[in-house]
């Protein structure tokens, strides 16, 4: 499910790479502002989420304007994947099974299951990636596509009994 995410917000930050700048950071509003504005709040939540999991919540968010451009959100990326990665690795099906209680962003106290947290922050992304699309189309770019069977498709098929 993660390896699917991170295929995605790369294809997504590769199709936005070719935007010009002024594009890029132009507000369209979408309910996010624009791309940039939505390829943050992506990154956003995602950081807040894995704060959450990893018991530091509430968690501050960092705000659009402490992300001035495509380049940055590559690196803080970058660093968001390989601590999530670290932090899948200390996971086993008891604790992926079980309730993670967190403050939401309001402050009231919340719980779900892990992996429904988990599922939740996936479907969120691809919800805005969607987005992103059709920011895309509006400012005459062409998107790439993120969808989930496109990423099998660029996996080594399983081989049959």
């Amino acid at each position: 499910m993660f390896e699917f995410d991170s295929w995605a917000a790369d294809r997504t930050i590769e199709s936005v790479s070719s935007v010009p700048e002024q594009r890029y950071l132009e507000d369209l509003k979408s309910s996010h502002g624009g791309i940039h504005g939505t390829l943050v709040h992506i990154y956003r939540s995602s950081m807040v989420w894995l704060h959450r999991w990893k018991g530091s919540s509430p968690f501050k968010p960092v705000t659009v304007n402490e992300i001035p451009s495509l380049e940055t959100l590559k690196n803080l990326w970058k660093a968001y994947h390989a601590d999530l990665n670290g932090y899948l690795g200390t996971l086993n099906e008891s604790r992926l099974n079980g309730f993670l209680s967190y403050s939401d962003l309001k402050g009231n106290p919340q719980s779900e299951l892990l992996f429904q947290q988990m599922q939740h922050l996936v479907n969120h992304a691809s919800y805005h990636r969607g987005q992103i699309v059709t920011m895309l189309r509006q400012i005459g770019s062409k998107p790439i596509g993120t969808d989930l069977i496109m990423f099998y498709r660029t996996r080594p098929k399983p081989q049959s009994g």
